[in-house]
């Protein structure tokens, strides 16, 4: 069950958290994987037996050339997860510039777009492109327009992809976490509050992302196209009982 024996699965954002769990658990399952970070994931390759190349995901010309070594080496690609992302700068949507919106949209959403184009010219039916989106891309959060818009991007190209590349047997879809204990996700600002906002009461960890990462990829999921499937600890299921209940306290009794 969920097998990924001998296929060819290429992870951006490989050096740690979500890539990481991802790249581990792709080839304890069988997947011949290479790994892409802008960072230096050479020791996690050895390890897993796979091949690292150094990726800038906001540069078109490196996406290509990531996906063209990964189907020289392999001879082609099964599995394209795009996941590498960044933090985009916030403020007030009144008082944000251009330059913040480009910033977050190069790495996190034009990465994307670059990711589907230059893994399909390698990939057979059967293939499946997972990307990385976010509760952001669901939903508005307050001060984070750039990086809402971002995400919201993922999930856009996501399910058209889905549509366009479903006559050839490839399938797309996109995963969106909620506060996950990675360096990116779990800042303080979110775990004063993750009790509150998560029914499960916690963080995830980032290999319970790479699980569903694992399920979408695999050919178990092969009727699963063009969505966008949450992880996020039921923070999207409806208002939390303790979160309203704090609401409803006021700041005085919160002290």
């Amino acid at each position: 069950m969920f097998s990924l024996e001998n296929k060819v699965a290429v992870i951006t954002g490989a050096a740690g958290g979500i890539g990481g769990a991802t790249a581990r658990r792709f080839a304890a399952a069988g997947a011949k994987v290479v790994l892409a970070d802008v960072g230096d994931a050479s020791a996690l390759a050895r390890e897993l037996d796979g091949l690292f190349v150094r990726t800038d995901v906001s540069d078109e010309a490196e996406v290509r050339a990531l996906m063209d070594a990964a189907a020289s080496a392999h001879g082609r690609i099964d599995i394209a997860i795009n996941n590498a992302g960044k933090p985009a700068g916030g403020a007030p949507v009144t008082s944000t510039g251009a330059d913040v919106y480009r910033d977050g949209f190069d790495t996190n959403a034009l990465s994307v777009a670059y990711g589907i184009r230059y893994a399909v010219p390698h990939m057979r039916a059967g293939g499946s492109i997972v990307s990385t989106a976010s509760l952001a891309g669901l939903q508005g959060q307050y001060g984070s327009a750039p990086y809402v818009a971002s995400k919201f991007a993922v999930v856009g190209i996501t399910k058209t992809a889905a549509l366009e590349l479903a006559p050839l047997g490839i399938r797309v879809n996109c995963v969106c976490p909620g506060n996950i204990a990675t360096a990116m996700g779990a800042t303080p600002q979110f775990a004063a509050v993750t009790d509150a906002m998560t029914p499960l009461g916690r963080p995830g960890k980032p290999e319970e992302v790479a699980a569903l990462f694992h399920f979408l990829a695999s050919d178990d999921a092969s009727y699963v196209t063009g969505q966008a499937i949450c992880v996020d600890g039921g923070m999207t299921a409806g208002p939390y009982l303790r979160l309203s209940d704090l609401m409803k306290r006021g700041p005085a009794e919160e002290e």
